[in-house]
């Protein structure tokens, strides 16, 4: 077990470059994860059972003490992401699968990662995680509603295909996951400190299964619009997500302080692109292209993701800005600091 733990922690270190090193090896190899294709809802059902036993009674807690927070949360990411990805597929002039895949991406859940991106930017941890259990319980049912008024222009939605899988990759899972928690206690930490590493092989199989299934179209006329796409739809993401906690701020300055805000941003901008690759793969397999805007989100939200908490954390120090601060507050001018730096440094030397 511990070995495994050691495996999970330098795998979370490196897993964006392991992403994308994995990636191209199934692109040029592309019978390497071939064999996984049918197992993938498998896959992201440990990932969600062992998220499900990671849950215990105080989560639920947590949430009941603040509702408004996590309700106002879970709406913005399932009005923001979804709209924008329609927007950015009018902009591009998207159309066929490659739209329906932006769109499925946009409106799946928020994905796990942003815990983390949250946890590094000094943001509210606990409101990030009540945000995307929420989210998560939501999508079996947000996610063929949603495709199928905003995608069904593009090609017919299998409605009950996407809740089935849906339900069985998502729902079931994580309702077992918090039912052994529930049983077993304290007695299933040992397992839960592995799911790291697991949930992460996860991963990587799922983008291996993508991107070997689609490597003669991964990179095409057809598609070459879908990585600039990606990486506006989660930038735009970060900066409505922010915006609309600032605007949140001024209408209920007391739950929206400027940690929220940070949780906000990355639950609104950050998606479950493991969950969007599966069920393109599931519900749509006669068009598994629909599973490349999944792909390239998820590699390149871990991205984005680390570069903002960093910048966030060092914005944070520089001007400083408490962990607690109402609404981010500046307490050092740039000048300011850089001179007692400069003093403190002196004072050292002599």
């Amino acid at each position: 077990m511990y070995r495994i733990q050691q495996f999970g922690t330098w795998l979370t270190k490196w897993f964006t470059l392991v992403v994308v090193a994995w990636a191209a090896l199934n692109y040029v190899l592309p019978d390497t994860s071939l064999w996984a294709k049918s197992y993938t809802n498998y896959f992201l059902s440990i990932i969600l059972f062992g998220m499900g036993m990671t849950l215990g009674v105080d989560d639920f807690k947590r949430i009941a003490k603040m509702p408004l927070m996590v309700i106002v949360g879970t709406v913005a990411h399932y009005l923001i992401m979804p709209m924008l990805a329609v927007f950015l597929c009018w902009v591009f002039r998207l159309d066929g699968v490659i739209a329906v895949g932006v769109i499925l991406v946009g409106c799946c859940p928020s994905g796990t990662s942003s815990n983390v991106m949250s946890f590094l930017a000094r943001g509210d941890v606990a409101l990030d995680v009540s945000i995307g259990l929420v989210s998560t319980l939501c999508a079996p049912f947000m996610i063929p509603f949603l495709m199928n008024l905003l995608a069904s222009q593009y090609i017919v939605i299998p409605t009950e295909k996407l809740f089935l899988t849906a339900l069985q990759v998502v729902l079931i899972p994580v309702a077992l996951g918090i039912t052994v928690h529930t049983i077993f206690g304290e007695k299933v930490s040992k397992v839960t400190m592995v799911m790291p590493a697991v949930s992460q092989v996860a991963i990587l199989l799922i983008v291996g299964v993508v991107v070997s299934v689609n490597h003669a179209k991964l990179f095409t006329v057809e598609t070459a619009m879908v990585l600039p796409v990606v990486m506006l739809h989660n930038l735009g993401g970060y900066s409505l997500g922010f915006l609309f906690s600032k605007l949140m701020y001024r209408i209920y300055p007391k739950g929206f302080r400027y940690a929220q805000q940070k949780a906000i941003t990355f639950e609104v901008g950050m998606q479950d692109s493991g969950l969007g690759a599966t069920l393109a793969l599931q519900a749509f397999a006669t068009n598994p292209i629909v599973a490349i805007p999944s792909t390239f989100f998820s590699v390149w939200h871990n991205i984005s993701g680390s570069v903002l908490a960093s910048w966030w954390r060092r914005h944070d120090d520089r001007f400083g800005i408490a962990s607690g601060s109402v609404n981010g507050e500046k307490t050092i001018a740039p000048k300011q600091r850089d001179d007692a730096l400069v003093t403190e440094v002196g004072a050292v030397q002599s």
